[in-house]
């Protein structure tokens, strides 16, 4: 199939990934979030008292770019940053209250997101969905891997 055509599988994979990205996004500002932060902020959720460094690495981003996403959620209030109490050159994110709340919120805008996307879907079909869209990702990353 042409992949110019809006029903071929590669125009279609792009409009869910468009449309999912909008919604997503439209859940997530209802909570005062973007896109990109709620991994950041589960992990810290989970690992309180992160040094940046292990955030960068579980999150596959550079430690520049977790630094301007930190500096961004401390604006919001939803993060601060100490210095190590033992190594002052260490970073650790921790959650605020603010952050907590959020954090909580983030998740259940997640889980509708999820609930939208696969409420006419059944256990077999979700299953084998992950496979297939897991199999395009390892073909990616390898591919990805390659050119670095």
């Amino acid at each position: 199939m042409n992949c110019h055509d809006p029903d071929s599988l590669y125009s279609v994979f792009s409009q869910v990934i468009r449309f999912h990205y909008y919604r997503t996004h439209m859940l997530l500002e209802k909570v005062g979030v973007y896109p990109g932060q709620p991994p950041l902020l589960f992990i810290i959720g989970k690992h309180d008292g992160i040094s940046q460094k292990d955030l960068a690495e579980k999150l596959h981003i550079k430690a520049a770019t977790i630094t301007v996403m930190l500096r961004r959620m401390e604006k919001a209030k939803l993060v601060e940053r100490r210095a190590d109490s033992d190594d002052q050159r260490v970073s650790r994110a921790y959650l605020t209250k603010e952050g907590k709340k959020v954090n909580t919120e983030a998740k259940v805008a997640l889980k509708a997101i999820d609930q939208e996307c696969f409420s006419n879907f059944t256990v077999e079909e979700q299953l084998l969905l992950r496979r297939l869209l897991m199999q395009m990702r390892d073909n990616l990353a390898q591919l990805c891997e390659k050119s670095i």
